[in-house]
């Protein structure tokens, strides 16, 4: 299953640990957090625009959310 990984749980036993969520797209910000922290409790969410420059480095606990479309007409005024 995509989005999934298996690791060995404390417990002794393995556990699936979900490490992507194209359910939230399209979802505000606040609610694709929560959706994730559902699943992964000690995850650190950083919210970023898109495009925006980001380290190479992987850290299993964070997730980063990629956002910026334009909700409305912008006009003069």
């Amino acid at each position: 299953m995509a989005g999934v990984v298996r690791s060995a749980a404390s417990s002794g036993g393995e556990e699936e640990r979900k490490t992507s969520w194209p359910e939230v797209v399209g979802l505000p910000v606040e609610e694709a957090k929560k959706v994730i922290l559902k699943d992964m409790p000690d995850a650190d969410i950083v919210v970023l625009p898109v495009g925006s420059p980001v380290t190479s480095d992987f850290r299993p606990n964070r997730v980063r959310i990629f956002v910026g479309t334009v909700a409305s007409t912008p006009t003069i005024g």
